[in-house]
């Protein structure tokens, strides 16, 4: 009798980014360098790597600062993709970020990523700008739709005060 996969969430080491940096390779045209995710890693940023049962299937990395959050890099590997795993990692992120008390969460998304659009969307996240030539393309660079969503409500905010 086979028991039903288990999902959980790690913390990300400096150890595990030769394999998070295959990963992003496999996942991405221009992907973060191996420094980048050991920088993010040593300089304290949450980092998390998706775990299914005891395989790495994805991860995330989010900056907060003062009362914000901002997610820099969420991946899900190709095999597990359109699975739900992403929708799932952003919603720990983004509890990880009400937990530090962060009142607003940004990221940045391709606009020629239609289905990280939509899921963002759909959890919420609200577009409020656009980063002009933001991320290096095939045919120079692309745009960044800014996108946010609010973690406290003005009743919360005044609550607090």
């Amino acid at each position: 009798m086979s028991s039903q996969p288990q999902l959980s969430f790690a913390p990300m080491y400096v150890r595990h980014v030769p394999l998070i940096g295959t990963m992003e390779r496999r996942n991405y045209e221009f992907p973060w360098s191996d420094g980048i995710f050991r920088d993010c890693v040593k300089a304290g940023y949450i980092a998390r790597l998706v775990m299914l049962d005891d395989e790495i299937i994805g991860y995330g990395v989010m900056q907060i600062g003062a009362d914000e959050a901002h997610i820099l890099n969420l991946c899900i590997d190709r095999p597990w993709q359109r699975q739900g795993f992403a929708r799932v990692l952003l919603d720990q992120l983004v509890q990880e970020a009400s937990n530090r008390r962060a009142h607003i969460v940004f990221l940045e998304v391709r606009p020629s990523n239609p289905r990280a659009v939509n899921l963002y969307q759909q959890f919420g996240f609200n577009e409020i700008g656009l980063r002009k030539g933001y991320y290096d393309s095939a045919n120079g660079r692309e745009d960044a739709l800014v996108m946010a969503k609010n973690l406290v409500s003005e009743t919360d905010d005044f609550v607090r005060h």
